[in-house]
């Protein structure tokens, strides 16, 4: 699979993913991974443990430099991006990324987990989404879900990213298939 969103099947129970958009940009024989696009932090946590906007985590937990300006990122809110390591962080830009600082996707998307491109496009103000934790699939888990009906996958689309705010991204998601989420039951594929 390339590069893509998948998008829970309206079927899934799944605490962690029930109604998640996932930006997937790694898949191959070995697994998958990849973020939860489409939830704040703030609709994960019970207390208020962790910063909430993405200027108050770029300065007090990733310790970038006081001398950088935040003030673009004060209203952004940090995403939870999955259940895996959530004490690391991922960054989703339309910003420049190099390719050894992460991965470069379709549409002008770039993925990095470098604290070095980070304060990059922090310097050049780059749209960018900070994503607590990720989403990781080992050998097999991903397709085995598909076939199982938990998930769907759609083209990457940089609007529904950048453009759309976290909790339409769903629905938004789903208009990118052409059916409507109502009309959607999955059910697992016979083998």
């Amino acid at each position: 699979m390339r590069p893509s969103l998948l998008i829970a099947s309206p079927q899934m129970r799944d605490p962690f993913f029930e109604k998640t958009v996932v930006l997937v940009w790694q898949h191959d024989e070995d697994g998958a991974i990849g973020v939860v696009v489409n939830r704040p932090l703030r609709d994960v946590m019970e207390r208020g443990i962790m910063p909430r906007s993405a200027s108050s985590l770029l300065v007090d937990v990733l310790v970038l430099d006081d001398d950088l300006d935040m003030s673009a990122y004060a209203d952004d809110e940090v995403s939870w991006g999955g259940p895996v390591d959530t004490d690391s962080g991922t960054i989703v830009t339309a910003g420049r990324i190099e390719d050894e600082e992460g991965w470069v996707l379709p549409g002008g998307i770039g993925v990095t987990r470098s604290h070095d491109a980070l304060v990059r496009l922090v310097k050049e103000n780059a749209h960018l989404m900070l994503c607590l934790g990720y989403a990781g699939w080992g050998r097999g888990q991903l397709e085995s879900e598909i076939r199982d009906g938990s998930w769907l996958f759609t083209d990457l689309d940089p609007s529904i990213l950048f453009e759309v705010p976290p909790d339409e991204r769903y629905d938004r998601a789903f208009q990118a298939l052409g059916v409507p989420k109502e009309m959607v039951w999955m059910q697992p594929v016979d083998e």
